[in-house]
């Protein structure tokens, strides 16, 4: 389980919108973006090459999908 201490500071390194937990994946909460990202053995993994886009966006829109 992730600490909530580090959950309140977890940002989308995309778009840099807090993100929620949702099972095994933490979510960016912003609707444009809403890239998802793994946790694995309970480490976020926050790169946006691992992110899945969310379910109906277009590859290549949305997200801020270029790495900054």
């Amino acid at each position: 389980m992730i600490d909530k201490r580090l959950l309140d500071i977890l940002v989308c390194p995309a778009c840099r919108t807090p993100v929620r937990l949702e099972g095994e994946r933490l979510i960016c909460q912003n609707p444009e973006c809403g890239l998802r990202y793994p946790v694995r053995d309970d480490i976020p993994v926050m790169l946006i090459q691992e992110a899945e886009k969310p379910p109906g966006k277009a590859e290549g829109r949305g997200a801020g999908g270029e790495a900054r």
